[in-house]
């Protein structure tokens, strides 16, 4: 766990005077051009931005630790189920506010007022170019089809983004289809799953596997990276987003929301107003290859050529009341 003035807009903070309105960001988002926006809200208002960087865990646990007491104004986290257990936990308050109302859809809004999206990652399908297209292969119940055995690279089934999906396909088809599904799964892998999301993009390339699932951003960070062999292997995947024609690909998000002892609320909402900005918001997409929650905020890295599908409405608090079905669907299959 880390508490730090954001590097980035130390020039500014210093120059505030003594005493300067401040807020206490506590956030389990880890990226560096996060650092901007902290940076470019400071320049605007004035507020010093005071920051505590853990998992997001970690500050389920901070914050439940500290009660009353708690410096938090503003929490921030990635996964919908994890701000599904924030909300669960008493940790946010409601926020009212037409700014972000009006900005971010009702659909990466908690309906309660308590959270809302920043960003959006899509969990999609990767093939080989240099195999072709799989026939057939448009929906995530078709990476369970018997034609695919032993073509599929996919990370651990305890990864919380595979939890995520799995909690998704119980409830779009119940608890025994989920778990047929699993089982499909198991018997078309490529290899016993290793690695993060990037790996298996790797593999498709490296043609260890013909096809694989993983993260938006992980394929933007390949295609933006320095190194020429991550480049080559985003170069050499296509990418389907699945269920166009049904309930729409699967999303997960990260979010923000008003601390339920925040000690600056005023400062706090501005700051959470200011998040939903086209600044922030670009600085958000762009840092790490994510899509805006907020419409008509182009993104100006690689995954702006992959925005226009169709995403799934689920209520991301599914992600958390279905894991644990999820995970013991995935044990009962078998899935590694």
């Amino acid at each position: 766990m880390r508490k730090y003035l954001v590097p980035a807009a130390l020039a500014v903070l210093c120059a505030l005077p003594a005493g300067a309105a401040e807020v206490n960001v506590y956030t389990a988002r880890h990226y560096d051009s996060d650092l901007k926006i902290y940076d470019a809200f400071s320049r605007q208002t004035g507020i010093k931005v005071n920051v505590i960087e853990a998992s997001g865990d970690e500050l389920l646990a901070r914050v439940k630790a500290e009660g009353a007491a708690s410096p938090a104004d503003v929490l921030i986290t990635v996964d919908g189920g994890r701000l599904h257990r924030m909300a669960e936990a008493g940790l946010f308050q409601p926020l009212t506010s037409a700014v972000v109302n009006q900005r971010v859809p009702q659909a990466r809004r908690n309906a309660d007022n308590l959270w809302f999206g920043l960003t959006t990652r899509a969990r999609v399908i990767f093939y080989s170019l240099a195999a072709g297209k799989p026939e057939g292969l448009a929906r995530y119940e078709d990476l369970a089809d018997p034609r695919l055995e032993g073509q599929l690279c996919i990370r651990s089934s305890s990864n919380a983004y595979n939890v995520s999906l799995m909690a998704e396909m119980i409830a779009a088809n119940g608890v025994q289809a989920a778990e047929e599904w699993a089982r499909g799964l198991t018997r078309n892998l490529a290899r016993k799953p290793q690695g993060g999301d990037r790996d298996q993009i790797r593999a498709v390339a490296a043609g260890e596997c013909t096809i694989a699932v993983a993260n938006t951003y992980y394929w933007g960070g390949l295609a933006a990276s320095d190194n020429p062999a991550d480049r080559a292997a985003a170069a050499a995947v296509g990418m389907i987003f699945p269920n166009q024609e049904d309930r729409g690909a699967h999303v997960n998000l990260s979010g923000a929301g008003l601390a339920a002892h925040a000690p600056h609320p005023a400062e706090a909402v501005q700051f959470l107003e200011f998040l939903v900005s086209d600044e922030a918001q670009r600085i958000l997409a762009d840092g790490n290859n994510e899509y805006p929650s907020v419409a008509g905020v182009v993104p100006n890295g690689p995954i702006a050529a992959h925005m226009g599908f169709k995403a799934s409405s689920i209520d991301p608090a599914i992600f958390d009341t279905n894991a644990a079905a999820a995970l013991e669907a995935f044990d009962r299959a078998g899935m590694p």
